[in-house]
């Protein structure tokens, strides 16, 4: 296997994976939900006179994005065996009263949570809000509220022309991405892996009565992309995804060492 990084922003890369086939590549895809992040995940109502139920409000804090700090255990991991202590939970606190909306800046304690304004409900006059709200680590595949990115993949596209091409310039216009242009006498490619093979050129030559161009999904090339949601940086995500995937081989070893 050999992994390259194609494009890094502040919330989104890009890599290129060689050597791999599709159920490994799925596998990578998929172990994103096993990435621990932090979400609020109990609501303690102490006061709230708004129209909405104590549920509905409880669901929007649950899906609000919270910054993932080093260090923070798992409830399995923690010494409290679940109870909820400093090192496994995070403390919230929301007061607010009416008339006015309530933003997620409002939410006091440690400064986690990565939109601020992000709008939670409204309040009119003499309507208050009182509530506490603890965070804790948890998986995507626990609950979409842990879920760290937006994680998916497609293959390396391939691209040949054949000695039918008369450079009629229909496959270059008809590229969305614009990724085909004349050099010299030729037709070329100037970023094969932004192609998502939407075969639009191919149409365009094939309307042309010419079969000069094809394009193949690659088998053991793919292009891997991560968005993060902001818990975490996708380097620290495609770290984890990595980290996981040694972790469950390594079981997999002892199990298999177990039955032989």
């Amino acid at each position: 296997m050999d992994i390259k990084l194609l494009n890094e922003e502040k919330d989104k890369a890009t890599y290129l994976i060689k050597g791999i086939d599709t159920n490994l590549a799925n596998s990578l895809r998929r172990t994103a939900q096993e990435v621990p992040t932090l979400a609020i995940d109990e609501v303690e109502f102490i006061k709230n006179d708004s129209a909405l139920f104590d549920e509905i409000i409880a669901h929007r804090l649950g899906l609000l994005t919270l910054k993932t700090e080093k260090g923070i255990l798992s409830r399995d991991e923690c010494s409290c065996k679940g109870k909820g202590c400093s090192k496994c939970t995070s403390v919230l606190k929301l007061k607010a009263e009416g008339p006015r909306t309530v933003y997620a800046s409002d939410i006091k304690g440690k400064d986690i949570i990565v939109y601020k304004k992000t709008p939670l409900l409204i309040l009119t006059k003499g309507q208050e809000l009182e509530l506490n709200a603890y965070a804790r680590i948890g998986i995507g595949k626990e609950h979409s509220k842990f879920s760290p990115a937006l994680v998916y993949f497609r293959p390396l596209a391939q691209i040949d022309f054949s000695k039918e091409c008369d450079l009629c310039n229909a496959c270059v216009d008809a590229c969305p991405l614009h990724l085909l242009s004349f050099q010299g006498k030729e037709v070329s490619v100037s970023d094969i892996n932004s192609c998502d093979l939407c075969n639009a050129c191919v149409d365009a030559c094939n309307k042309k009565g010419k079969n000069a161009i094809s394009i193949k999904p690659s088998k053991e090339d793919f292009v891997f992309v991560i968005e993060s949601f902001g818990q975490l940086s996708v380097r620290e995500i495609f770290t984890g995804i990595c980290r996981i995937i040694e972790k469950h081989l390594k079981e997999l070893d002892k199990k298999i060492a177990k039955v032989l």
